[in-house]
């Protein structure tokens, strides 16, 4: 791996995901992380989370081994009040030292959605106003990211593996396999709280304009942009926006 500082190109990238999907792809969870954080990508990784529903066992497994370790939230101007006191609770609790809030620049909120009301006309437009655009600047220098993603939410998401190239960064999924039903109990074993909109319904949560409780046999994520085709913000899309800002 190259030093902090050193422009890979996308084909570096894809060769070292590969081997170190060779190494420890078969792992999962703090076995898959332990070595990445302590060894292989030590100082140019992070975790991105939104503090949600099943946010909580990641970052917990991340702190056991690294708490310093970067964790990036977007903090899009229209998420719950109840996340973001969720957020508080638990880097107050897991003790993280590296928490970095990212937000969307005030000057271009009030150029592209000065109403505030971007969603409604354009969901995706509105992702990448509020989500995509800033994250891009917040991952230079880095060399992997942590997503929480697992296969069971279903559409693009079935086939994900633990370690994957995406742009100029490896994707790191330590989570993919697990189930629902692990999650609770590992989290429950942790003694890790819930996200207090769980009670209610809420089991994928994200901006509250765009997220909804989950009715009785429906996905999981089935909340988010309901009536519409829209299933991902961007974010976990291949990142040429880090090309430009890079």
């Amino acid at each position: 791996m190259r030093g902090p500082g050193k422009m890979e190109s996308t084909t570096d990238i894809t060769r070292q995901a590969a081997l170190l999907a060779w190494r420890y792809g078969r792992l999962e969870g703090e076995a898959l992380l332990q070595p990445l954080l302590q060894r292989e990508l030590r100082g140019r990784v992070a975790l991105l989370s939104s503090f949600g529903s099943e946010s909580a066992l990641l970052l917990d497994m991340v702190a056991r081994i690294d708490r310093t370790t970067p964790v990036i939230f977007l903090d899009t101007g229209k998420l719950f009040a109840e996340t973001l006191r969720y957020r508080d609770q638990l880097v107050e609790r897991l003790r993280l030292g590296d928490v970095r809030s990212i937000a969307p620049d005030p000057a271009t909120l009030a150029a592209r959605d000065p109403a505030g009301d971007l969603h409604r006309r354009d969901a995706d437009g509105c992702c990448r106003l509020r989500k995509v655009e800033p994250l891009s600047p917040a991952l230079i220098g880095l060399a992997a990211l942590i997503s929480g993603r697992k296969r069971y939410q279903g559409g693009a998401r079935q086939k994900l593996p633990a370690i994957e190239p995406d742009g100029r960064l490896i994707r790191i999924n330590p989570l993919v396999a697990y189930s629902v039903e692990r999650i609770e109990h590992e989290r429950a074993a942790r003694g890790l709280p819930p996200h207090p909109l769980e009670a209610e319904g809420f089991l994928s949560i994200g901006c509250a304009p765009c997220t909804d409780p989950v009715r009785s046999g429906e996905d999981r994520r089935a909340g988010r942009w309901r009536g519409s085709e829209k299933r991902e913000c961007g974010i976990h899309h291949p990142f040429q926006a880090v090309d430009s800002a890079a």
